[in-house]
C-alpha cells in the first residue's frame, strides 16, 4: 500500500546559503528592491524603516544573528536526518517558480512535472555582488548539468487523479533546453537530500507569486488533500514524503502572520488556514501556499517539531521568518 509517511516544511531563503558574516550585507540588496508592508501595500525601503518594530536594534546585534544562524543550520541538519530516517521511495516537492522557467506568456497556476528526470544546472548570469552570487549558487550544480530522478509513474498517476477530482492541471515532461530547476527545488536537492544516492522526486509547481492566477489558500489545502488521496490509490507499495519549500514571511518579517499560520497548523485548523487573506500572501509571504498544500497532504500525520526563527537582517525589519517543521 502506498502511503504518505513524512511531511516537511522548510524555508529556502539565500540566508540559509550564506555564512553568518554575510547576513548584514543583505541590506545592500534590500535597499534596492521594492517592498510590501505587512498589509501588502507597496512601500520603499525608507518607508519600511519607519514601520519597523520598535525593538529592531536588538534583533540585529551580532550575538542575536549568530544565535539564529547557528539554530538555522541545526534545523537543516534535523530535516536531513528526518528525510534519511523515513526511508522514502519518493519525495513530492511543492515549490514555486519565480520566473525561472515560467513567465507571463505561460504562467501555470498548478503544474505537475512528469519527466523521467529533472535537470539542475550551474548558476549563470547573476546581477549582484559576489557574496550574493555565492549564496544563490548553492541552489545549483557547480561543474555542469545533472539529471535527478523523477518518479514519472507516480507523477502521471497523480495527474490523472487530480483531473478526475476537477483540478485543471498543467503538466510538463521536460525542461526548456539548457534550463534547470528553480531554486525552490534546487534547495531540496542540494541542501537537504543525499546527493550520492538521489531520491526520486515528484515536483509540484504552484504559482504563489504572480497575479492574477495564484491559487487561493483553500485551493492549496484541497490540492494537498487530493494528492494524498492519489497516493493512497497508487497500486503498489510506496513510502512517500511531501516537502513544502519556501516561506514563511519575507521580505518583510511578519511574526503575527507567521504565528497565525503555525498555530493553525499545530491544531489542524483548516478553516483558519483557508481564510488567510490573500493580500497577506504576496511577494515572499506567498510561499506559505506551499506549506498549505503540504499540510493538506499530511493532515493525517502527527507534528513532531516546528521551530521558528524571525531572522531580521536590516533596520527596516526585512529578512525571513524561518520555519522548519516535521510531521510523521
Amino acid at each position: 500500500m502506498a502511503q504518505i509517511v513524512l511531511g516537511i516544511g522548510s524555508s529556502h531563503t539565500p540566508m540559509l546559503n550564506a555564512p553568518l558574516e554575510d547576513w548584514p550585507r543583505f541590506i545592500e540588496r534590500d535597499r534596492m528592491r521594492p517592498h510590501l508592508d505587512k498589509a501588502g501595500n507597496p512601500v520603499t525601503y525608507t518607508e519600511l524603516e519607519k514601520l519597523a518594530p520598535p525593538d529592531i536594534a536588538t534583533q540585529l546585534t551580532p550575538e542575536m544573528m549568530a544565535q539564529r544562524h547557528s539554530a538555522a543550520m541545526a534545523e537543516l541538519d534535523r530535516l536531513r536526518h528526518a528525510l534519511r530516517d523515513a526511508r522514502l521511495d519518493v519525495l513530492i516537492i511543492v515549490g514555486d517558480d519565480q520566473k525561472e522557467l515560467y513567465f507571463d506568456d505561460n504562467m501555470p497556476s498548478i503544474l505537475v512535472y512528469r519527466g523521467e528526470t529533472i535537470r539542475n544546472v550551474p548558476l549563470r548570469e547573476f546581477p549582484g555582488p559576489d557574496w550574493a552570487r555565492r549564496a544563490s549558487s548553492r541552489y545549483y550544480e557547480t561543474q555542469g548539468p545533472r539529471e535527478f530522478p523523477v518518479h514519472t509513474g507516480l507523477a502521471q498517476h497523480v495527474i490523472d487523479h487530480l483531473v478526475e477530482q476537477q483540478f485543471d492541471i498543467a503538466c510538463a515532461d521536460r525542461l526548456p533546453e539548457g534550463q534547470g530547476e528553480g531554486h525552490a527545488f534546487g534547495f531540496v536537492h542540494k541542501r537537504l537530500l543525499d546527493e550520492a544516492s538521489p531520491l526520486p522526486v515528484l515536483p509540484v509547481f504552484l504559482n504563489t507569486y504572480y497575479p492574477p492566477n495564484q491559487p487561493t489558500p483553500g485551493r492549496c489545502l484541497k490540492l494537498g488533500r487530493a494528492i494524498h488521496d492519489a497516493v493512497l490509490a497508487w497500486p503498489g507499495d510506496l513510502r512517500v514524503g511531501v516537502l513544502a519549500s519556501g516561506g514563511l514571511s519575507h521580505f518583510t518579517v511578519d511574526e503575527d502572520l507567521d504565528h497565525r499560520v503555525m498555530d493553525a497548523l499545530r491544531i489542524r485548523d483548516e478553516a483558519a488556514l483557508a481564510s488567510i487573506p490573500r493580500n497577506l500572501l504576496n511577494s515572499g509571504n506567498s510561499e506559505i501556499r506551499n506549506w498549505l498544500c503540504m499540510a493538506g497532504a499530511s493532515w493525517h500525520l502527527q507534528l513532531r517539531s516546528m521551530n521558528y526563527l524571525p531572522c531580521y537582517r536590516t533596520p527596516a525589519g526585512t529578512g525571513t521568518g524561518l520555519c522548519f517543521g516535521v510531521w510523521t
